[in-house]
């Protein structure tokens, strides 16, 4: 999933790692031959790469950034006091990541990009990836809620 770089830090070794919309790092090293990023030996080049997009393959696994907390859930609704919207295509703001948390039943989660479609129980909660369009579908009596999660700052924690 493309994500827009919104910094740079530097990790334990020196190496240079974006940090990425999404909540996500990753490295960005120029290591040729292999590996090309000029642009990533001098601050005017990462300067210059803020806002660029850059693949997250921790997004494409469903991956919850680290450090990432539970700050907002919402009521626990059933099969017929799930919202419409819920039902609809719909995402989270950037930098908010959701949880789907099935107490009772089952429930059909579709995620356009990447694709997924699955069976989510009690034992199987749901990752959002933030931004993800995504819905739900009930596909038995049951009840369910989600959780948000955000970077600490974002959450006000």
């Amino acid at each position: 999933m493309m994500r827009l770089i919104t910094g740079f830090r530097t990790d334990a070794d020196g190496d240079w790692v974006a940090v990425l919309s999404c909540g996500h790092p990753q490295h960005v090293r120029h290591r040729p031959p292999f590996t090309l990023r000029p642009w990533v030996m001098t601050e005017e080049g990462r300067r210059g790469r803020i806002g660029m997009p850059l693949d997250c393959v921790r997004c494409d696994a469903f991956e919850l950034p680290a450090g990432f907390v539970a700050y907002k859930r919402t009521p626990i609704f059933t099969e017929t006091t799930i919202p419409a919207a819920l039902r609809r295509d719909h995402a989270t703001r950037p930098g908010v990541w959701a949880q789907i948390v099935v107490l009772e039943g089952r429930l059909r989660y579709t995620v356009d990009t990447p694709p997924l479609t699955t069976e989510l129980s009690a034992d199987r909660p749901g990752i959002v990836p933030s931004e993800a369009r995504h819905r739900v579908e009930p596909l038995a009596p049951g009840r369910f809620q989600v959780e948000f999660w955000a970077a600490p700052a974002v959450s006000g924690g």
